[in-house]
């Protein structure tokens, strides 16, 4: 099924790198955010250099700024995070692979211009990779990244404090793969401020090896973190204490670093895919009445096997999820792309508990190469609005670069999601 244009429009921002997925990976926190009235993105255009676009939320015209910065963009892992913190500042990291960290901050609210290149914190900011930035209801921020290679590297929590303007390390090494294994992690934070995390462990370089899927939370900014069931963590958490929301092998196409929210209660809602059978299904993994549930959405029909390091020309996207409470029942939405679909970008959804087949519908008329999906998420949770940063990209598997000129980024809209797929 075909979505009605009339729900859909697009906005146009400017043309961006496409030979590989570097603007489209699924691990960008956040690729487009919303701060009251206006919405910011980045980007890395034809040469390299850092874009940072603004528009006023109802506005169809950007204005986009070319920063004196520059990336790695041969290298798919270098991507690009943005954030708004409460006072309106803008915060960028940008070209990260086991590299020393790059930050910079807006010189002024709601502005583009950028400061100069700074530390966070000073500490562990040597081998810098997966740069996330999370908002905090306070108006501060936390920010996630992986200090070291994989296989052996740490997550190291910031927290930036909006009166100082200051950050300060809250985790030197949340998760502890003991110098064995890596935690490849989703987090996502609550209407009440709780942090929700989940990951998968994987036990070499290669993806067949990710396994398992476990969880922790945290009520006090990502100080101290429990289990669900409240029991509290001693830090780090390892292999051995880690809850396990639900049990994988390796060798299942397990994919690592996807996406997760909550319902308007903080149950947590993970959304992946592994097999069933023998072909990868997108899943659904979420807490329920203190219970690990899991949901097949099961419209998928072809095998595939991942297998091997770098980042991989698959034919499926990460997914991404969206949650949304009615008064009786709470519908769920997965966000992703796949071959079998054109590799369009496509919406499967279901009301939580509904015994019917998940429906699926494609919001784009045209293919999208690699793209993976990142929405705004600081929209969402106000709004409702469903906001998609959008783009055609290559990706060869390995950190290939593929021959292909710069591709539009555009912003795709969907009015009322909710009325929209009644």
């Amino acid at each position: 099924m075909v979505a009605c244009t009339k729900n859909i429009s697009y906005t146009s921002v400017g043309n961006g790198w496409g030979s590989n997925s570097v603007n489209t990976v699924k691990f960008r926190k956040n690729a487009l955010t919303t701060y009251k009235d206006f919405q910011f993105t980045a980007y890395y255009n034809q040469e390299g250099s850092l874009i940072l676009g603004k528009r006023h939320i109802k506005s169809s015209n950007w204005t986009t700024l070319k920063t004196p910065y520059k990336g790695n963009i041969k290298d798919a892992h270098n991507s690009i995070s943005i954030a708004i913190d409460g006072s309106g500042y803008l915060h960028v990291s940008w070209d990260h692979h086991n590299t020393k960290l790059r930050y910079a901050i807006s010189k002024e609210p709601l502005g583009l211009e950028l400061g100069e290149e700074m530390l966070m914190t000073g500490f562990q900011e040597d081998k810098v990779t997966y740069p996330e930035f999370y908002n905090l209801p306070n108006g501060n921020l936390v920010f996630f990244y992986r200090s070291g290679e994989s296989g052996r590297g740490n997550l190291v929590i910031n927290s930036y404090d909006i009166s100082t303007k200051k950050w300060s390390q809250l985790q030197s090494n949340l998760i502890d793969g003991e110098d064995k294994r890596s935690a490849y992690w989703q987090a996502c934070v609550d209407a009440n401020g709780v942090i929700h995390i989940s990951w998968v462990w994987r036990e070499t370089w290669g993806v067949e090896t990710n396994h398992d899927l476990c969880y922790a939370l945290s009520k006090d900014g990502g100080k101290t973190w429990e289990k669900s069931t409240g029991e509290v963590y001693k830090l780090p958490i390892t292999l051995a204490s880690a809850e396990m929301a639900w049990k994988i092998p390796q060798n299942s196409n397990l994919i690592n670093q996807t996406a997760m929210s909550t319902d308007s209660n903080g149950n947590p809602y993970i959304v992946t895919y592994f097999n069933e059978g023998m072909i990868p299904q997108y899943q659904m993994v979420y807490l329920k009445n203190n219970k690990w549930k899991k949901v097949n959405a099961g419209f998928r029909k072809t095998p595939f096997s991942l297998g091997g390091g770098g980042t991989k020309k698959i034919p499926i996207a990460r997914p991404d999820i969206l949650i949304e409470d009615t008064k009786n029942q709470t519908l769920v939405s997965i966000l992703f792309r796949d071959e079998e679909r054109g590799n369009k970008v496509s919406l499967a959804y279901s009301f939580l508990n509904d015994e019917l087949p998940w429906k699926v519908v494609d919001l784009s008329e045209q293919g999208v190469g690699q793209w993976e999906p990142n929405y705004d998420i600081a929209l969402w949770k106000n709004k409702k609005e469903l906001h998609v940063f959008l783009q055609n990209v290559t990706q060869i598997d390995g950190e290939g670069v593929a021959e292909k000129k710069a591709s539009e980024i555009k912003i795709l809209t969907v009015k009322n999601l909710k009325r929209f797929i009644d």
